[in-house]
């Protein structure tokens, strides 16, 4: 079982934008001090929800500071970037880090950012398909053109070659919210990134919809299996003594963050959209995740693997909003957690 951080570099109230970034770099350094897999950055732009814009160039940053432990995107967002321009960022990443990058890749939401970055609402609701095939057409090829809806230039080496590590380029995993998107990765062999929002039983559903279609679109067993132990569950981690006092923590601090960082997201059009509950969703969080004692928190990631078939999850940290206790509570992930698993 392979357990990694999520990383938001969340705003809660009352603090700085450049504090919710030292609290990412000092959770990302904790978690290789902890012997942790890896580390996943979230991308967001113009709200407090998360103040990292570019999930890439903080990994470039993290790569840096640390020598083990992985680092991936989870996620980029495809629709508003160009998958040329991301995919020489992910092999010069994976080629200067010896390995340890993974790219993840998403649709996002239909947000301003659209309208901000010039790709349109076309870009999200109809050309994430093209953006991603362009992508991993970049990652494996020598060269590529291409003559399509949105892009199209003439054929160009790429430089650098991101398979020159002869182990294929940096992996790609992508964010599934939809059935859409889980045919869509399972189609191309892709593991998928499972938010954290969703309960076991429907995890377990996805990977299903998942494999039978990677079968049916003519994958091999062995190639659907390789790709399957990819996939990811993200989630949330609070480590306390008992349950009560892990919980307490987050419910004390992660609905304000909510309520100001989704509150903040704007439309492509200005038209408003329905938000969760900042305190529902806390306690659902709590109901599905590892929040408590080592023992429990085990016992939820072990429950998770049995019902869904992934082994690799990726838990936010830094619920509490403050620097201190995500570190600590990412050391007791991995002196207290990660060997009640062993």
């Amino acid at each position: 079982m392979r357990v990694g951080t999520f990383v938001l570099a969340a705003q809660f109230p009352g603090q700085g934008q450049g504090e919710a970034l030292n609290r990412a770099i000092s959770g990302a350094d904790a978690a290789e001090a902890a012997g942790l897999d890896a580390v996943w950055l979230a991308e967001h732009h113009f709200v407090p929800y998360g103040v990292c814009p570019s999930a890439v160039t903080l990994a470039g940053v993290l790569l840096g500071r640390t020598s083990r432990i992985g680092v991936g995107t989870a996620v980029s967002v495809l629709p508003t970037a160009h998958p040329v321009a991301l995919g020489e960022q992910a092999a010069l990443l994976h080629l200067a880090s010896g390995g340890r990058f993974t790219l993840g890749v998403g649709r996002g939401g239909p947000w301003v950012d659209l309208t901000v970055f010039g790709a349109g609402i076309e870009a999200f609701e109809g050309g994430f398909p093209e953006s991603l095939d362009l992508l991993l057409r970049w990652l494996r090829e020598p060269a590529v053109g291409a003559d399509g809806p949105r892009y199209r230039f003439p054929e160009v080496p790429v430089v650098p070659r991101p398979d020159e590590l002869d182990d294929g380029g940096p992996p790609v995993v992508v964010a599934c919210t939809s059935p859409g998107t889980v045919r869509l990765a399972a189609e191309r062999a892709l593991p998928m990134m499972l938010g954290m929002h969703c309960g076991d039983e429907d995890k377990a559903g996805m990977v299903t919809l998942w494999r039978h279609t990677a079968l049916a679109a003519g994958h091999s067993r062995e190639t659907v299996e390789r790709a399957a132990a990819g996939h990811v569950s993200a989630g949330v981690v609070q480590v306390a003594d008992t349950r009560q006092d892990a919980v307490e923590t987050l419910l004390k601090s992660m609905p304000g963050w909510l309520q100001q960082g989704l509150a903040a997201h704007r439309t492509h059009d200005g038209n408003p959209r329905a938000m969760r509950d900042p305190r529902a969703y806390t306690e659902l969080l709590c109901a599905l995740h590892p929040v408590g004692p080592p023992r429990l928190c085990a016992d939820r990631l072990a429950a998770t693997a049995e019902a869904t078939g992934i082994t690799r999850f990726a838990l936010l940290a830094e619920g509490s909003g403050d620097l201190d206790a995500t570190v600590a509570n990412v050391a007791r992930l991995g002196g207290d957690v990660l060997p009640e698993l062993a």
